[in-house]
């Protein structure tokens, strides 16, 4: 698992409309970047917490022109519906193999029932590629601190 100081693993990930998006090309356009990976799109914590991300969203872009990067290993189709149902304005990106949530070491072997899916986390990377900010959840009833990643953002 990759730790604050470490760079971040680079991947290239489809996002709900099949673009392709490469962590390094949104580090050199935005500068700092936020991952936030969640366990599944539709449920009711990834829900309140997405959308805590887009509420919040013009904040992040007025610092350093942030980027939120949504991940969860759902197909982007599924993302696809997601998003328009709650109108979320960044991009949701698929791990559907299941390779980005290895790398970042975000890998919940079972949550009731479902396998190998992601852990609630946020990375903070910056414009170097170094982690800045790690916050990894075990218990997917949680919300990362919202208030402390804001911090961590403005800071950079």
């Amino acid at each position: 698992m990759p730790a604050v100081g470490n760079q971040a693993p680079n991947f290239t990930l489809p996002d709900q409309d099949l673009q392709e998006v490469v962590l390094t090309e949104e580090l050199a356009e935005h500068g700092t970047v936020v991952l936030a990976f969640f366990p599944a799109a539709f449920s009711s914590v990834c829900t309140k917490e997405l959308c805590a991300f887009r509420d919040q969203l013009g904040n992040l872009d007025s610092l350093n022109n942030a980027r939120v990067l949504g991940i969860s290993v759902d197909t982007p189709f599924s993302l696809k519906a997601f998003s328009i149902q709650e109108a979320l304005n960044f991009p949701l990106l698929s791990d559907f193999n299941k390779t980005v949530i290895r790398a970042y070491g975000v890998v919940n072997p079972d949550m009731i029932g479902l396998k190998d899916i992601s852990k609630r986390a946020v990375f903070v990377i910056g414009s170097d590629g170094s982690i800045k900010h790690q916050e990894i959840l075990d218990d997917a009833r949680l919300e990362p601190n919202y208030k402390k990643l804001y911090e961590i953002v403005k800071a950079i």
